[in-house]
């Protein structure tokens, strides 16, 4: 079937969720992807985020081939191989950078994406502070989750309620209440707060780096004022990475482990299974045993499918060396995109980078006409270019990209 064939199908059965770009992806192997032409493109999206291993990485293929030859799904009423190793695994790269002495076991929910993941650290949060005033014996249960503004944690109508972006919002009202926003960054802002509201306070939910914002890094001393508000009120932190997560910033699996903090839940998701769906909601098991059966479920989170891609995932990159090369290329990527003409700023940690463009230079048109330089771009505002690609990039694939965007600048 052509392209133009597909094309007319998609716009007649598919809903117009996504403004899709003019080209049909076929095929892919590590950092490039290929179209029904025979063309291919570097890929400096990974499917936002997604592909940390790049496309079909042969450990990751021939896993799930095995396991989809054994079994793909049961109900998760019944155990499977692998799902506790891998919430092993997720527990003691969460407790990496706590002192011995404190870490205790992270019990993790798994689901199928982030949103689903911030449901779930949504209603840990409330149940949380019920089940902690009911014990205390307070009728007075807090019930607020502040978040930040320019936040996005997904398009369900309660993470949609927690994303706090007005334009975003106005079409679905009335959403879910019990949303508070301050601005990123502003110390004085969320102390303000938590003086006038503080009892009321059950959690604070944000992103370390904000992603579809345009790559905005939270500072340490933000975060550490969070933490400390958080303690002090009986609150939750709790860190939306599902786009920072998971090696994506190098060094660590988390953002967080970059800023001196320790939050007190976690969910993650795009990177976590190499391009398989899935999310996960992680929490200490003082904090995760407010769940009980019935509390909470997911008919296909945690699939064998799924379980095998995100354990076969952690495995590679600890034996390939890969979030290293995500710290050590990311740098390098930064490095080289401010050496252009063109572009204003550079920020970002890892292989998490946006590039603001010079007025006058559309973001969106030059991620469509990289398609004819052989590059798959993305932008997350009419001046600003988004780069997440794969973890195994290289310099070499860096270089190439900023000699293509050379000619589109």
């Amino acid at each position: 079937m052509s392209f133009e064939e597909e094309k007319q199908l998609e716009e007649t059965y598919v809903m117009h969720t996504f403004g899709r770009k003019p080209v049909e992806l076929v095929s892919g192997q590590g950092m490039i992807a290929k179209d029904d032409k025979g063309n291919e493109y570097l890929d400096f999206i990974a499917g936002i985020g997604v592909n940390s291993l790049g496309h079909c990485h042969p450990a990751l293929s021939e896993a799930l081939a095995k396991q989809a030859s054994r079994l793909i799904h049961v109900s998760n009423y019944y155990y499977i191989e692998n799902r506790g190793e891998l919430a092993r695994d997720l527990s003691e790269l969460l407790n990496e950078t706590v002192p011995q002495d404190q870490r205790e076991p992270w019990q993790t929910f798994f689901a199928n994406s982030g949103a689903e993941a911030n449901e779930c650290a949504i209603k840990l949060a409330r149940l949380h502070a019920r089940r902690k005033a009911l014990e205390a014996g307070s009728d007075r249960i807090p019930r607020t989750i502040v978040t930040l503004q320019r936040s996005f944690h997904g398009r369900t109508l309660a993470t949609l309620a927690a994303t706090a972006q007005p334009a975003k919002q106005e079409a679905f009202q009335p959403l879910p209440d019990g949303f508070v926003a301050v601005p990123a960054n502003d110390i004085q802002a969320i102390e303000a707060l938590f003086e006038q509201m503080g009892n009321e306070i059950c959690a604070v939910l944000l992103e370390p780096i904000q992603g579809e914002s345009g790559v905005h890094p939270c500072t340490a001393e933000f975060l550490q004022a969070v933490r400390r508000l958080t303690k002090q009120h009986g609150a939750l932190m709790m860190l939306d990475e599902v786009q920072c997560g998971m090696f994506r910033c190098g060094t660590y699996a988390f953002a967080f482990q970059h800023f001196g903090i320790v939050p007190d839940v976690v969910t993650m998701a795009k990177g976590i299974a190499g391009g398989v769906p899935m999310g996960a909601c992680a929490a200490p098991a003082s904090i995760a045993s407010a769940f009980e059966p019935g509390d909470h479920g997911s008919t296909f989170g945690g699939s064998n499918l799924a379980i095998t891609a995100a354990k076969t995932v952690i495995d590679t990159v600890k034996s390939e060396g890969i979030a290293q090369n995500a710290a050590e290329v990311g740098a390098y990527l930064q490095e080289r995109l401010a050496s252009l003409e063109g572009v204003v700023a550079v920020r970002g940690l890892g292989l998490m980078v946006a590039a603001d463009l010079a007025e006058g230079l559309d973001a969106t048109q030059i991620a469509v006409d990289a398609l004819g330089k052989g590059l798959l771009l993305n932008a997350t505002g009419l001046h600003t270019l988004r780069f997440l690609p794969p973890l195994i990039c290289t310099k070499y694939e860096v270089d190439t990209l900023v000699d293509r965007l050379k000619q589109l600048l």
